[in-house]
């Protein structure tokens, strides 16, 4: 159907239907490594403004229910912590038990959904994406909920301002106004010499990835399609368990998914898909060069984020986190600064970026996973320094918040507190800690640390031993359900993740 929709006159039905954010946190975003890990992905920062890109996405749709989030297990604990901070009530965290693309955790989000409330309408979302122009996009979104109470699936396609090559793009059936109008078809990536085809006929939007439809409608569209995959995902949802403020997705049968994309699994066989244009200054932050774009600059064209002296230079991106960064004379660069890498890559070939990446990782290096300070249920630390028998880190422990009861084989730990109360365990032994209070804790003792207090708790911990691998623990009970010892298969570095 060419045109626009008819204007809705809500039925009792639709005045009462929920309107549920779904946000897809699942990515690890490598691209922008590297302030982006793959523990510590791209919308889990603060890329711009005072929020990260999680909480952004968040407080963009703040008006309707609370929001079904989608992630893997590895990251709900910053997850948790990140929407605890910017939710008017208390977010459903779906954590995916492998990764398994947009279909499965979309189909997922909907039978969750539909546990909650009798047929809401979805709106899903992308964790990790720039919108600059808010009430535009609350303008298409109220087109979108319009058409989704009609029973469309619709897809929200970006009118492009350039002839974009890193996008696919939507080919609606005629010229669409702001409600939108039937979807020709799906294309993916093009060329530049396509791309700039597809900006003249005027009719093809970038696919943003972002969707609007009911939930009953959207998994009736879903079964048509066929595919064996779909009663795993139900049954996933059937059989999945409560863990603490989560909610675990079956493994075995979620394992059983196609790995496939909402747009393959629905959007290009239904007759029901409907584009809804945005316009609204959106990104996906796919790269540093798109972070350029979307960044406000000085009178010479460079983005500044962060401490930095810069003396002739164009068109570059300075993004410090922790240094000083100087820059003189240079053109068209970026340089990121993070607490462990320094990338320096010309603008133009930042996509290149995960070639860093890869190369990491066929040197089993660490600094593709995580940075030098890792994030915690309980809270974080960071390694300062070490040597062959020694390792020193800097510890912080949220108020309330403990870290598990454990022992080590391989070393011994001294702790110092530096601001705050510790409550440590030693033995059967409890000694209270205040400033500048130190306990040693010999090789071989059960131990556990536990903030009493209001405020964070920072200490040092100077580690010394014959082994310093973060796989020699043996933990005997915990808070977060993390009781199981490492394997030795699982060994990390010393640089690794410590529990």
């Amino acid at each position: 159907m060419l045109g626009s929709l008819k204007p809705h006159m809500p039925t009792q039905n639709a005045q009462t239907q929920q309107i549920v954010p779904v946000i897809l946190s699942g990515g690890s975003g490598t691209r922008l490594w590297p302030k982006s890990r793959k523990a510590y992905p791209k919308q889990l920062h603060r890329l711009y403004g005072e929020f990260t890109m999680l909480q952004h996405t968040v407080k963009r749709v703040s008006q309707y229910e609370a929001p079904i989030v989608v992630c893997n297990d590895d990251q709900r604990f910053m997850v948790a912590d990140q929407l605890t901070e910017v939710c008017n009530s208390k977010a459903h965290i779906l954590l995916e038990p492998a990764a398994r693309n947009t279909a499965p955790a979309i189909a997922a989000a909907a039978h969750y959904a539909l546990q909650q409330y009798e047929n809401p309408i979805l709106v899903v979302l992308a964790a990790d994406h720039l919108i600059k122009n808010i009430n535009a996009f609350h303008t298409a979104l109220e087109h979108a909920i319009n058409a989704a109470q009609q029973n469309k699936l619709v897809a929200f396609g970006v009118v492009p301002s350039k002839p974009e090559t890193g996008y696919g793009y939507i080919q609606a059936q005629g010229t669409s106004g702001p409600d939108g109008c039937a979807i020709a078809q799906f294309v993916e990536k093009p060329n530049l010499e396509t791309a700039e085809q597809y900006l003249a006929a005027g009719n093809y939007t970038w696919n943003s990835g972002m969707f609007v439809f009911g939930a009953k409608k959207f998994l009736e569209e879903l079964a048509a399609s066929g595919g064996a995959w779909i009663n795993h995902c139900t049954q996933s949802v059937e059989k999945a368990d409560k863990d603490l403020d989560f909610v675990r997705l079956e493994q075995k049968n979620f394992a059983a998914c196609e790995s496939i994309s909402v747009d393959y699994a629905v959007m290009e066989k239904t007759n029901k898909a409907w584009v809804v244009p945005l316009d609204a200054g959106w990104s996906d932050l796919g790269s540093w060069e798109s972070l350029w774009e979307a960044s406000e600059k000085d009178d010479n064209g460079n983005a500044i984020l962060g401490d930095a002296f810069v003396k002739n230079c164009k068109n570059s991106l300075i993004h410090s986190q922790e240094k000083l960064v100087a820059a003189i004379g240079l053109n068209n660069v970026a340089i990121i600064e993070s607490d462990d890498a320094v990338l320096v890559v010309n603008r133009e070939t930042t996509q290149d970026v995960k070639h860093v990446v890869d190369w990491l990782k066929t040197q089993n290096r660490t600094e593709f996973l995580h940075h030098r300070q890792v994030h915690r249920p309980w809270g974080a630390f960071d390694s300062l320094g070490m040597g062959s028998r020694y390792q020193v880190k800097r510890i912080e422990v949220k108020p309330g918040a403990s870290i598990s009861l454990q022992m080590h084989h391989h070393r011994a730990e001294h702790w110092i507190v530096v601001e705050g109360t510790a409550l440590v365990q030693k033995g059967e032994e409890e000694v209270l800690l205040t400033e500048n209070e130190s306990i040693y804790i010999p090789l071989g003792q059960k131990h556990r640390l536990h903030n009493p207090g209001k405020v964070t708790l920072q200490l040092i911990e100077v580690q010394s031993g014959s082994y310093l691998g973060e796989d020699d623990i043996v933990r005997f009970s915990d808070s977060y359900g993390r009781v199981e010892q490492v394997a030795p298969a699982e060994m990390q570095t010393k640089n690794e993740l410590k529990d």
